[in-house]
């Protein structure tokens, strides 16, 4: 594992008590960030982690905990936007109305409102690193996955507006898209979905979640210093632009 030098830095992620997020965890408190997970469940398991109970769809709730984070620790200086739900698989005209509105709001509004929350600290202190994770799906579209595609691509975009908006500043956004993987994220979608989308890699494997946090433990350094309004694939030959 290369070494990454985060010493000192203070790190939210949300969703880090399973799966992808978990791995960012731990990878950054590997690398010496003092880490805020904002999760729905608690994660006892790693140690040198602070979890928050935190609902991302509810704005009100996200920034208290931004507010509470940055009292404690005294500043916010890297932000994972990493919560995510993957919905069920159907096709677009038989998708149900009510799941479309949880992806949305989960994956979408989350991500909004966890960059609304911590965005006044970073430009307080003059510094800060966003990366969200997004999906090789918000580029492609996975067919029978209208929500989730739709809502990857409205993280990719959202990631170049922030990035634009802030590239003056000592703040940069970026956002990763990663192939599918192995995590519990993709508990609600089908064996017959799953191996279409393995189908798709051509490394012929899903992506580790510890590839992943390389990946992002990287974009999250002060070593990332240029690199803005980027999107940084991690489909294992997937991705075609």
């Amino acid at each position: 594992m290369n070494e990454i030098d985060l010493r000192g830095r203070v790190a939210v992620v949300t969703g880090g008590s399973n799966g992808i997020g978990k791995a960012i965890v731990e990878r950054l408190v590997a690398s010496g960030a003092m880490v805020e997970n904002w999760d729905l469940e608690k994660d006892e398991a790693t140690k040198n982690v602070r979890t928050t109970l935190v609902d991302v769809t509810d704005c009100a709730a996200v920034i208290a905990a931004a507010a509470e984070t940055k009292s404690r620790r005294g500043h916010i200086d890297i932000l994972i936007a990493n919560a995510g739900i993957s919905g069920p698989d159907f096709p677009t005209w038989e998708y149900p109305s009510h799941e479309w509105q949880r992806v949305m709001r989960v994956n979408v509004e989350g991500t909004f409102f966890c960059c609304k929350a911590v965005i006044p600290a970073m430009l307080e202190a003059n510094y800060g690193r966003i990366v969200a994770v997004a999906s090789v799906a918000g580029k492609e579209g996975n067919a029978r996955m209208p929500a989730y595609s739709a809502s990857k691509a409205a993280i990719i975009s959202m990631t170049k507006s922030l990035g634009k908006e802030l590239a003056n500043k000592n703040i940069a956004v970026n956002c990763v898209t990663p192939a599918a993987a192995e995590t519990r994220i993709h508990a609600e979608t089908s064996p017959e979905q799953l191996k279409v989308m393995l189908s798709k890699i051509p490394r012929g494997r899903f992506v580790e979640p510890s590839e992943i946090a390389s990946m992002v433990a990287w974009l999250a350094s002060e070593e990332n210093s240029f690199s803005t309004a980027g999107v940084f694939d991690i489909s294992g030959g997937r991705a075609t632009y």
